[in-house]
């Protein structure tokens, strides 16, 4: 569900969608999807800006967004304005856009894939606890974090993330239209300010929201009307205090990480 901030007898807006936080934490696929269905279909909408401040995500998540996004920019342009952290799976969702800003102080990349899981096998040895498992397969408990990972096991994880970071590295070529070997130099997994990407040609150009708003109403050639949208607040959320939401958007987090251990963009 989603909330639009303006009179619907007025036609030809901007959209501008804001993705604050974690992909598959605060950014839910499943509900940024919704949107960006809405605004694909909707022709009261002529253009979509998105406001990115994030260090990116889970893989699959990334992904959805990425594709999501996408089908708006088959009927429609899409600028991605990045104004703080515009790394990793956030960057992936980026390539999705015609046109990539960002603010000068801004920082850009960590195109790559990253696994981490914990590994408790000595501490729960050491606290006298023990793991008893019954499983269908040798590798259904891959990854488990009551045990170590096996050769096999390592290699097979790491040919999971190397096909996922040859699909990043296609996905810049393909929205950068770059060569993917010039791709495969810079996606080392590092970042670089804003002026720097400009530079590897990972963005088009430097500045603010108010200038990616600009920039999409002229390939559109709508009015300067910008209309923000954003998934619906639910009765908990409204009702809590801020202290309260501070907590329930590290708990959030907490389990993210968990979900989201096996890889991460």
């Amino acid at each position: 569900m989603l909330v639009l901030h303006a009179n619907p007898t007025i036609l030809h807006r901007v959209a501008v969608v804001e993705l604050f936080g974690t992909i598959g934490g605060h950014i839910k696929s499943n509900q940024y999807e919704h949107i960006f269905s809405n605004i694909a279909k909707n022709d009261r909408i002529r253009a979509l800006v998105l406001d990115i401040d994030s260090p990116g995500g889970g893989v699959s998540a990334s992904d959805y967004l990425y594709r999501s996004v996408l089908k708006v920019a088959e009927r429609k342009p899409v600028i991605a304005s990045i104004r703080g952290l515009g790394a990793s799976g956030a960057y992936y969702i980026s390539c999705a856009a015609n046109k990539i800003i960002a603010s000068p102080g801004a920082i850009i990349g960590s195109i790559g894939v990253i696994s981490v899981r914990p590994a408790l096998q000595q501490l729960l040895e050491r606290m006298g606890v023990g793991v008893n498992v019954n499983k269908s397969g040798p590798y259904k408990d891959m990854g488990a974090f009551w045990r170590e990972a096996t050769d096999d096991e390592e290699a097979k994880m790491q040919g999971l993330i190397d096909d996922s970071y040859n699909t990043f590295v296609s996905i810049v070529a393909k929205g950068r239209n770059m060569d993917e070997a010039k791709v495969r130099e810079v996606a080392t997994g590092e970042v670089y300010w804003a002026t720097k990407a400009k530079e590897l040609s990972l963005i088009d150009e430097l500045g603010d929201l108010d200038s990616a708003i600009d920039m999409a109403a002229e390939m559109a050639g709508a009015p300067r009307r910008p209309v923000f949208m954003r998934p619906r607040r639910g009765l908990r959320q409204l009702l809590m205090n801020p202290a309260g939401a501070l907590v329930e958007s590290l708990a959030d987090e907490i389990e993210t990480r968990i979900r989201l251990g096996l890889m991460r963009y």
